[in-house]
């Protein structure tokens, strides 16, 4: 038996009804995946106006430019740090316990770029300890708190940096907010960072911390202007898009993988390209009227992200961002230009951002997040039988190396066709291995652990059994 997702279309008006079960709505086999009543109530929580709350609470401190004062308790980026972190220690009060806060700071010499004196550098961070002591899954979620105006080196102008990135430090604060009150088997990091526009620094030492100290990191979700529907130039305003930028080759050893890349056709299948699939499916499951575009490149051009030192490392990280972006509030001098009916008013302020479309997005990662946290490891040792000429593909794989506070329920085995972007079908098996009547030459295949509720873990593409 097989499952196809159903993701819902671009139309006006269209919601995707849920059912109490796996059911077959028509002769192609699709079907709508059953919502987990825990994290459906976790979105709900998300609040338009609480994200609001946390974007204007950034912009009142003029800049938070990562060269900007730390001592001044109004202005500048040691005000804005000590807020969220205020903002993180209110949360974890309600986490039983279980969260962590703190600021993770260090100092960076001048470098003669964009860091012209030594400087204190600092990431605000929140750690959601997981229950289960067998499971060190890491998951992270990010945005970044620094703004800028239109010169990189100026941290005296006031900056309100409400879209880039208030809209994803907002969308990482509210996460805190809702999520903290629910366990969850494995860690989450609540995480916002400085130093991006200088040079992403803050991913640059929070993912090499992770490198150092061994965390076992499965997914990074980097948010960075997420929160305006209205582009300029082509004056496009849509809301219910949201696109997921993820590398195809793996800047990580590339030369040690290239040859099996090559021969087996998986320059599409990376760790970032599978998060994205995952992004998409669990985004669109559970949040009504919007759309995953998935972006076929690791970032835009002339652009970058906190997203990529991580993919540097080997992990897989992704970047969330608004489908038709504004030029006019990303990193200008506050001024008007023009007059009467032909001004045009340049600068990030909030009144140009739309928090119903921010509270989707952000409900995106909640999903995702937390149907991660809840879902078992992902299998192990998954291999593809190619040894002989079959007309039928073998799958074989171990169970998850940990199986603490929840039950692995069993497997599903994802299938698609070469040429496809998105999973077709779904097989699922209590067993360790499947075989199935559809050639391995004409498909991809995937495994996932699946949990008794229903969560599914990251798949994980098989190695072909060559002896």
């Amino acid at each position: 038996m097989y499952h196809q997702y159903l993701r819902p279309a671009r139309l006006a008006g269209l919601t995707a009804f849920l059912v109490s079960s796996l059911t077959y709505l028509n002769a192609s086999g699709q079907t709508i995946t059953q919502r987990d009543p825990v994290i459906a109530d976790l979105v709900s929580q998300i609040s338009a106006d609480s994200l609001k709350a946390h974007v204007d609470g950034l912009v009142r401190f003029g800049t938070r430019h990562t060269l900007s004062t730390t001592t001044d308790p109004k202005k500048g980026t040691g005000a804005a740090r000590n807020w969220i972190l205020g903002k993180f220690q209110q949360y974890a009060r309600q986490s039983g316990g279980r969260m962590t806060t703190g600021i993770d700071s260090w100092t960076l010499a001048a470098d003669g770029r964009r860091i012209d004196k030594a400087s204190e550098i600092a990431n605000v961070m929140a750690t959601l300890k997981g229950t289960d002591p067998t499971d060190d899954r890491v998951f992270i979620v990010q945005g970044h708190m620094d703004s800028r105006v239109t010169n990189v080196m100026n941290r005296e102008s006031d900056a309100p940096g409400a879209n880039d990135d208030g809209s994803g430090t907002a969308a990482v604060i509210e996460l805190c907010r809702v999520m903290s009150k629910t366990p969850f088997p494995a860690t989450i990091i609540f995480a916002t960072l400085t130093g991006e526009e200088q040079g992403l620094l803050g991913a640059e030492h929070l993912s090499e911390r992770a490198v150092q100290e061994k965390w076992n990191v499965e997914a990074v979700l980097n948010n960075d202007i997420m929160g305006s529907n209205h582009s300029n130039e082509t004056n496009i305003i849509d809301n219910t898009r949201l696109r997921v930028f993820s590398e195809g080759l793996p800047a990580y050893q590339l030369s040690d993988r290239a040859a099996n890349i090559r021969q087996f056709g998986s320059e599409n299948d990376g760790k970032a390209r599978t998060l994205a699939r995952y992004v998409k499916e669990l985004g669109e499951r559970y949040v009504d009227n919007l759309e995953i575009i998935t972006v076929y490149r690791n970032d835009r051009y002339l652009r970058g992200g906190d997203h990529t030192p991580y993919v540097q490392r080997g992990f897989a990280a992704v970047r969330l961002t608004e489908m038709n972006e504004n030029y006019d509030h990303q990193h200008q001098d506050l001024r008007t230009e023009g007059t009467g009916a032909k001004a045009v008013e340049f600068g990030d302020y909030a009144r140009f951002m739309d928090f119903a479309y921010l509270k989707k997005n952000t409900a995106v990662n909640l999903a995702t997040l937390a149907n991660l946290a809840k879902a078992p490891a992902p299998p192990q040792q998954v291999t593809i039988e190619v040894r002989n000429l079959t007309n039928s593909t073998a799958l074989y794989w171990q169970a998850p190396k940990t199986d603490g506070s929840r039950k692995t329920k069993g497997y599903y085995v994802l299938m698609r066709e070469t040429h496809m972007p998105y999973w077709q079908k779904k097989f699922f098996t209590t067993k360790l291995g499947m075989t199935l009547p559809y050639s391995k030459d004409n498909y991809f295949y995937a495994v996932q652990a699946v949990s008794d509720d229903g969560n599914e873990s990251i798949p994980v593409l098989p190695s072909p059994n060559l002896r």
